[in-house]
C-alpha cells in the first residue's frame, strides 16, 4: 500500500512546485487520510538559527508544541542524532512530549536538503507499534520528495 502512496505523493510534488505548503499540507492530508495507523502526520522544521524545531503544514488534532527545543522528545532527539526513531511504545520513551493520551507510538524520520538535516516528518499512531521498515523507506522516500521544492 505505501508503494502505490509513492506516486502520489511526487505528483502532489509535481504539481505545487511553487508552493510548498501547500505541497507539504496535502501530503499530509494524504499519508493521514490513506494509511489508517498515521493518526497525526505533520512537519517540523529547524527554526532559522535557533537550536529549535517549528511546526509546519500537519493533519490531525491540533497540538500545543509548535516549537520543540532541540534534544527535547522525540523530534527534538532527531534534530540532534540525524537517524530514524521508530517509538513503539511511547510510554516506555523517558524523553517524550505527550501530544494527545491516545498517541501509542510515533515514528520521526529526518528531512535532509543538500546533506543537512533541516526538518522531519512526524507521524503519531493511536495504534500500539504498527511502524516497519517499510514505512521508514516510504517516509525517507516522501521526505526526498519535499526536499526538491524547499
Amino acid at each position: 500500500m505505501l508503494e502505490q502512496l509513492k506516486h502520489k505523493v511526487s505528483n502532489l510534488i509535481n504539481h505545487n512546485k511553487e508552493d510548498k505548503e501547500v505541497a507539504m499540507q496535502e501530503i499530509c492530508n494524504l499519508l493521514k487520510k490513506e494509511v489508517s495507523y498515521y493518526d497525526w502526520v505533520g512537519f517540523y522544521f529547524k527554526n532559522g538559527d535557533k537550536r529549535e524545531l517549528k511546526l509546519g503544514p500537519y493533519a490531525g488534532e491540533p497540538t500545543d508544541h509548535t516549537i520543540i527545543p532541540f534534544g527535547k522528545g522525540i523530534c527534538g532527539q532527531v534534530a540532534e542524532s540525524n537517524q530514524n526513531f521508530v517509538v513503539p511504545d511511547v510510554q516506555a520513551q523517558d524523553n517524550y512530549i505527550a501530544c494527545s493520551l491516545t498517541v501509542k507510538s510515533e515514528i520521526v524520520v529526518p528531512l535532509f536538503k543538500n546533506g543537512e538535516n533541516i526538518g522531519q516528518i512526524d507521524i503519531d499512531s493511536n495504534t500500539p507499534d504498527p511502524f516497519s521498515q517499510e514505512d521508514e523507506r516510504f517516509l525517507e522516500f516522501v521526505n526526498q520528495e519535499v526536499a526538491k521544492i524547499i
